[in-house]
């Protein structure tokens, strides 16, 4: 019995650390990290052909009759990855209108530094790149990682003030909105106009659906997912289906925080009144059941699907995205093409043209009274989060395949985009760990 206690002690405190590592808001940037670094160390590996095969593993679906054929690689950044910005367009849309983006001084700072935060780079690698076949790449900087950048970010913990994560937030779904949109109009093929129409059909009855106060969920999924199907077979990148989407879904609520608490103290007080001999199961059960009914009417369907999908995106999807997206094999070659004008294009539009974009349309906004500081965040702060915007990765990876149609240049811009995304997410890291307040922040 006495050699049982410690055992149980053992598993207790292991079971605590694992829900402490859980719940910690940095944990999530450190699982990105391990499943890139897995990734890395796996293709450069003697079985980094499996590497190769996992991702090119043929997986097909039927789904109402729709039979769908992916690799692995593009279900990852087709399908799932619609999730992660589904999503992240949530949270936007809540701060948009209750939170720390309901002042037009407040949003416009990151959208103004979206649009500069994209110039500088493509300016960069434009002027290093003229009158070359390697100017088709101007595309390839100008994109911010999103998961990456707020994994990062995350990793500094309380440290960092709600109004910084939000920031990079929309300054990051903006970049990438407006990345779609350089890929739609240079780098994409035909787009199907037939399915453009169709998805706009269904965004408009599900932002009907809103109007009319539909809160059903199911009414939500189903329409998500056949607008997620449209968008997918017409050319446009099926990421922006899940930020549509997200504008569509309700924020407000079917029953008031005050009239839920009235609610509750009442049927309590009704239950409490009765003697517990005299109680029947039933009746108890009935108001259990009638608790959580008005449960769900409290919350909005944007709360509800914004806390039910947070953990398997920052715990599921994006370190299986980051390990189908990281792996970049290396060679002598790729190395010694490091100097050319291609790869300096792309390393300093990513660590530079970044930096300067964003910080500076930040500081003119601030100068002309255009827009305001996120509560508790300086200048400085500001800084610190485009340096992080520097980390181009996946979408730069994604534009860069669309660019290039010379082998070489892509594999040098691969290697490229991994130096230059990898400076910038360790200057940025350093820097807000030193900038920001060593002890957690209070919201107001």
């Amino acid at each position: 019995m006495s050699a049982v206690r410690p055992i149980r002690r053992v598993g207790t405190r292991i079971q605590s650390a694992f829900l402490d590592f859980f719940q910690a808001s940095s944990s999530a940037g450190i699982v990105i990290i391990c499943f890139t670094a897995i990734a890395m160390v796996w293709i450069n590996s003697p079985l980094g052909a499996s590497y190769i095969d996992v991702l090119h593993q043929e997986l097909a679906f039927t789904i109402a009759g729709l039979h769908l054929h992916f690799t692995f690689e593009h279900f990852v950044n087709d399908a799932l990855m619609v999730v992660f910005f589904l999503v992240v367009g949530l949270e936007i849309k809540r701060e948009m209108l209750i939170g720390e983006l309901s002042s037009l001084k407040k949003a416009m700072l990151p959208m103004i530094g979206a649009v500069f935060g994209m110039v500088f780079p493509a300016g960069i690698y434009a002027t290093l790149n003229a009158g070359t076949p390697a100017i088709r790449g101007w595309g390839v900087p100008v994109a911010t990682d999103i998961a990456f950048a707020l994994g990062f970010l995350a990793l500094l913990g309380n440290r960092v003030p709600l109004g910084l994560k939000v920031f990079l937030a929309a300054l990051a779904i903006v970049d990438d909105l407006l990345s779609v949109l350089v890929i739609a109009v240079f780098y994409s093929g035909d787009l199907n106009m037939l399915m453009l129409l169709w998805a706009a059909i269904v965004t408009a009855v599900l932002y009907l659906g809103n109007r009319m106060g539909i809160h059903s969920i199911k009414f939500y999924i189903i329409g998500g997912l056949l607008l997620w199907y449209f968008v997918l077979q017409s050319g446009v990148h099926a990421t922006i289906a899940g930020v549509v989407l997200a504008l569509t879904i309700p924020v407000n609520r079917k029953l008031t925080r005050q009239s839920f608490f009235r609610k509750v103290h009442d049927m309590v007080l009704d239950v409490m009144r009765t003697p517990e001999d005299e109680r029947r199961d039933s009746d108890e059960s009935d108001v259990i059941h009638a608790l959580e009914k008005m449960s769900e009417r409290v919350q909005s369907p944007l709360a509800r699907i914004e806390h039910g999908l947070q953990p398997y995106v920052a715990f599921l999807i994006m370190p299986i995205f980051a390990l189908a997206n990281s792996g970049v094999a290396v060679t002598e070659s790729m190395v010694a093409g490091l100097s050319s004008n291609l790869s300096l294009g792309i390393i300093l539009g990513l660590f530079l043209g970044k930096q300067a974009g964003i910080t500076l349309a930040a500081w003119l906004s601030l100068k002309l009274g255009w827009a305001e500081l996120p509560a508790h965040t300086t200048l400085k702060h500001i800084y610190g989060v485009s340096l992080l915007c520097g980390i181009g990765f996946t979408m730069a990876l994604f534009v860069a395949h669309l660019a290039y149609i010379d082998p070489a240049n892509l594999q040098s811009a691969k290697l490229s985009i991994l130096v230059g995304s990898s400076i910038s997410a360790i200057a940025g890291y350093i820097f807000l760990r030193r900038t920001l307040p060593q002890s957690p922040t209070v919201e107001s």
